[in-house]
């Protein structure tokens, strides 16, 4: 792990992983780091971000990369088991101010989800408001019962 920014939200949480939440801290390994999304209404919307300061795809190793997609289908998987959903969306924009270190975005999508939220229509649940977000307990519910589905899966 190199190239951290001082200023980075991303950078600064991977600085102190071993001090934060559950939630902050779902998973890692020497290139990835799984946090649940903040300010979301969607309990086990997911974040997966590289562990260096990166701010376009373009800029992942080789490394990184090859790590990408195995990360993906993990979480969905995993997802599918703690949370129940029907499939996962995963999106990546690295825009919003702030956040611009290069994340993913791993998002449970449960069958009951009405059309009109389907979708990238799904971003209008995330930047919510204290009261309208998943609270902080329910995340780290989430992200402990994540960290046990994927200890245990079988990796072939």
């Amino acid at each position: 792990m190199t190239e951290l920014t001082g200023d980075c939200f991303s950078c600064q949480n991977d600085l102190h992983l071993a001090e934060l939440p559950p939630r902050e801290r779902v998973a890692a390994d020497e290139h990835w780091r799984v946090a649940h999304a903040i300010g979301t209404s969607v309990p086990g919307w997911l974040v997966l971000l590289p562990r260096r300061h990166v701010t376009a795809i373009a800029e992942l190793s080789d490394a990184e990369a090859a790590g990408l997609g195995t990360w993906q289908v993990r979480l969905s998987r995993a997802l599918h088991a703690v949370v129940g959903c029907e499939k996962t969306y995963v999106a990546q924009f690295a825009e919003a101010a702030g956040f611009g270190h290069v994340h993913f975005h791993i998002i449970p999508r449960m069958a009951d989800l009405p059309e009109d939220s389907r979708g990238p229509r799904m971003f209008q649940q995330l930047g919510r408001e204290a009261h309208e977000a998943v609270p902080d307990r329910r995340m780290d519910e989430i992200a402990v019962a994540l960290q046990r589905e994927l200890a245990g899966e079988s990796v072939s």
